[in-house]
This record gives structure tokens, C-alpha cells and sequence, in this order.
């Protein structure tokens, strides 16, 4: 298997002293599912800006395979709407990438058709639901062509209706070979799809194996909820 991203003793110091990062390495292969868990705090936004060059890094290495730049799905997604309807929005970004027009309309609809969005293309994108909005990142990358996808809890503010699309669009990258990233503690929803488990706590690395194995771990302990507790009556539903 290739590796298409390296990242190599990474540590990452802010001014006032806060050490986000912590001596962190793992490799990513070409079509890993790669579920990276962790609590709030734990450093994986960190990690994020960093493999996507949106922040400098204060010590170790971080490679990227050419051809595999990071496309990513913030947890805000509003905050990657730039054209008034989901067209515009996914066109800005292919006419950006150096396409000829014709090219960019083209890349344009097959993304929003891929991501399910075409019969909306036209609508205010700011109307879309949470799930659709995740979606119409996605179609944003996937018009410039990125092969490695980054989602930043993905899940966050979802109700299940946009939870099931956002897992939707995420499994359709999975048959499609895509190498998908997905940050999150929200780990029930999603660690089912992955072939990579990988625990942030603190700033480090704690496990980095396959699910079955890490859902041994006593998880409660880095701030992620085992979603093997069972629950067998109304008390069980009570997180203490």
C-alpha cells in the first residue's frame, strides 16, 4: 500500500505555552478510512490545519504525496459557503482550480450530482439543511479533484435525518476508493466504515490499530464514550 500522507514527530506549541500536539506520527494510506477520535481539546482541529497547510507546525515533519492535497469538510459549515446557491458555490471553486469554463460547468454538475444536490442546485445555499450543507463541501472538493478528504466532526449539530446523509455521502466515497480522514468522538456513527482506528488524547497519540481491537480500550478514559455499553432500560440511558 502507498502512503499517502506522513506525518512524522509533529508538534504543534501556540504562543502563550499550550502544547496542542505532542510528538504525533502515523501514516495514511491511499483509500484508508481513518477515523481519528478524540475529545474536545484533544488536538484533532490542530492536526487537521495542519495536514491542510492552513497553520505552521512548530517541530517534526508532515508529507503529503503530490496529487493528494486535502480537501476539507469543517465542522462549521457555513463557514465554507461562498456562492449564493450550491452551482455557484461548487463553480467558484472549479473556475478557481484553473479550469476552462466549459470544463468547470461540467465538473460543477457531476459533483452536485454525486453528492445528491443537483435537483437543488439552483436553491439559496444557505437554506440547505446541516447535512446538505457538509454535502455540498464535499461536492466542492470533489470538483477540484481531491483524493483525500478531511471531515472535522461532521456530526456536530445534526439531527439524524443529516446525520444519515452526511454517513451516506461519506460510504459513497468509501466504495469509491477515496482516502477519507474523519475527526470526531461521535465514534458510534461512523467506526463501523473505517479500516484505521486512531486515538487523540491530549495532544497524543494514544492507539492507532483497527476498531475491533481499540474498542478494548478503556475509552472513557480519553474522553470518548464506548459505544459497546449497552443499554437495556431507561436508567442505562443516563451518561455518568
Amino acid at each position: 500500500m502507498k502512503a499517502i500522507l506522513q506525518v512524522k514527530n509533529v508538534s504543534r506549541i501556540f504562543s502563550d505555552g499550550t502544547k496542542a500536539l505532542d510528538d504525533v506520527s502515523f501514516e495514511i494510506n491511499e483509500g484508508d478510512f481513518a477515523v481519528i477520535a478524540g475529545s474536545n481539546g484533544s488536538g484533532k482541529t490542530v492536526l487537521m490545519t495542519l495536514i491542510a497547510g492552513l497553520d505552521s507546525l512548530t517541530q517534526g515533519q508532515i508529507d503529503v504525496q503530490e496529487g493528494y492535497d486535502a480537501g476539507l469538510v469543517f465542522q462549521d459549515a457555513d463557514s465554507q459557503i461562498l456562492g449564493m446557491s450550491p452551482w455557484e458555490d461548487v463553480l467558484f471553486g472549479a473556475k478557481h482550480s484553473g479550469l476552462k469554463k466549459e470544463d468547470a460547468q461540467s465538473v460543477t454538475e457531476q459533483a452536485l450530482r454525486e453528492t445528491g444536490l443537483l435537483e437543488k442546485k439552483d436553491l439559496n445555499a444557505r437554506t440547505l439543511s446541516g447535512g446538505e450543507k457538509r454535502r455540498l463541501a464535499v461536492a466542492g472538493i470533489l470538483a477540484v479533484n481531491r483524493k483525500l478528504i478531511i471531515f472535522d466532526e461532521p456530526f456536530a449539530n445534526l439531527d439524524w435525518p443529516g446525520v444519515k446523509q452526511v454517513l451516506s455521502i461519506m460510504q459513497k466515497l468509501k466504495d469509491e476508493k477515496k482516502t477519507v480522514i474523519v475527526l470526531t468522538h461521535e465514534i458510534e456513527k461512523v467506526l463501523a466504515m473505517s479500516n484505521r482506528f486512531i486515538i487523540l488524547d491530549k495532544g497524543k497519540i494514544q492507539f492507532d490499530g483497527n476498531a475491533e481491537e481499540g474498542l478494548k480500550l478503556p475509552l472513557e478514559e480519553y474522553g470518548i464514550k464506548n459505544p459497546l455499553n449497552s443499554y437495556q432500560s431507561l436508567k442505562d440511558l443516563l451518561w455518568s
